[in-house]
């Protein structure tokens, strides 16, 4: 059996009721920011109980857009160094800094000791990154403590569509979020992204921002440093239509996770991110901790070419303090994350993925680590 490490879902209806939606949007001639882009913030909002959702090219630029709006320029931004780079991008291409910090070993994201310990007189802002799906458990305790110090929590909620802490979904913890539809998300529009706010001021500047500062859609007097940010029609029917899957995705994926969580916990040398209970995860990554000592690449090897299972990419496999693009802004070690990035799997799981698939790969999986603990 062949597991691929990730797999897009969309049905025949889906497609033919794409397809249709196209046609129509090629003959009206209204290609960007039309009734499609309006349908699908709304619906999108709604999924996240948020009162506004604006729809943007990427989720980089809507996290850019968010950090523009809240007025990062010339000022420190703490980052999580496990994330992907595209966070540290938007911080810089909006003129702050990025100040890259630890991540606690539950979460694979920010906690509140490793933010505060990353503070620095000219933070403006932090970013929170849901990693994988989870929300970490402590993001109300970071909400305070960026209120007690006068700063701006933003989400980068790229990997949590769905997802909710305490009742609370992702996007309402901080002052505004942006979501992805990258084709790998569990929701996407092919391209594209989404910020979610209940701050009526940064709906109207994302507004200005994506379609190159203009006053009006039509009008040509600019009166911010915008840039070309839209969503067409034709990706925002695509994410419309994605969207009504949501809870199924939701419902599916959990129960793919059910079963791997019972497995891996009875496999030695391994551990997993615990959700915690009555949270909802969509576990757009499946995080699994090997022992340390491991070689990961002879791990994805063996389950490549001996099982034919894939292993989804990593979350991530290297971070940011410890990149080249990064170096200037790198200071100092941080070693939970510098462990963590080095040694964990994402275990493939999708949202159609059959009971015969998810016991393929834990079979696989044991069968791998024997295999390597042998040899080794």
């Amino acid at each position: 059996m062949q597991v691929p490490a990730a797999r897009v879902v969309f049905s025949d209806a889906d497609r033919a009721e794409i397809a249709a939606a196209a046609t129509e949007i090629l003959a009206s001639g209204q290609l960007t920011l039309g009734e499609y882009t309006r349908q699908f913030e709304a619906e999108f909002a709604r999924a996240h109980n948020a009162p506004f959702a604006v729809a943007v090219s990427s989720g980089t630029a809507a996290l850019e857009i968010i950090l523009r709006a809240v007025g990062v320029a010339r000022a420190d931004v703490v980052v999580p160094t496990n994330t992907f780079a595209a966070t540290a991008f938007a911080v810089r291409r909006a003129g702050g800094r990025p100040v890259f910090a630890d991540i606690s070993p539950r979460t694979l994201a920010l906690s509140p000791q490793t933010l505060e310990a990353a503070l620095t007189p000219a933070t403006r802002a932090v970013v929170v990154v849901h990693i994988g799906g989870l929300i970490p458990d402590d993001v109300d305790a970071m909400a305070r403590l960026c209120a007690e110090r006068g700063l701006v929590l933003v989400e980068d909620a790229a990997h949590a569509h769905g997802c909710t802490h305490a009742g609370r979904h992702a996007g309402s913890f901080g002052l505004a979020a942006a979501f992805s539809f990258y084709p790998t998300k569990v929701i996407t529009s092919g391209e594209g992204g989404m910020i979610v706010t209940a701050d009526e001021r940064v709906r109207d500047e994302a507004l200005l921002y994506r379609d190159q500062g203009k006053a009006s859609f039509l009008g040509n007097v600019h009166i911010r440093d915008g840039y070309a940010w839209r969503m067409s029609e034709l990706h925002a029917v695509t994410g419309l239509v994605h969207l009504r899957h949501l809870p199924e995705f939701l419902e599916h994926r959990a129960r793919v996770a059910a079963r791997y969580d019972a497995a891996i916990d009875a496999m030695a040398g391994l551990d997993r991110l615990v959700v915690p209970a009555g949270n909802v995860s969509n576990y757009y990554k499946y995080v699994v901790l090997p022992r340390p000592g491991l070689d990961r690449s002879s791990l994805r090897k063996e389950l490549k070419e001996r099982h034919g299972v894939a292993l989804a990419g990593e979350v991530y496999e290297a971070p940011l303090h410890q990149q080249p693009v990064f170096e200037r802004f790198a200071a100092g070690p941080l070693p939970v994350a510098e462990d963590l990035c080095g040694r964990h799997i994402c275990l493939p799981l999708h949202s159609d993925m059959t009971e015969a698939e998810a016991d393929h790969v834990l079979g696989a999986l044991s069968g791998a680590l024997r295999s390597l603990t042998l040899d080794s």
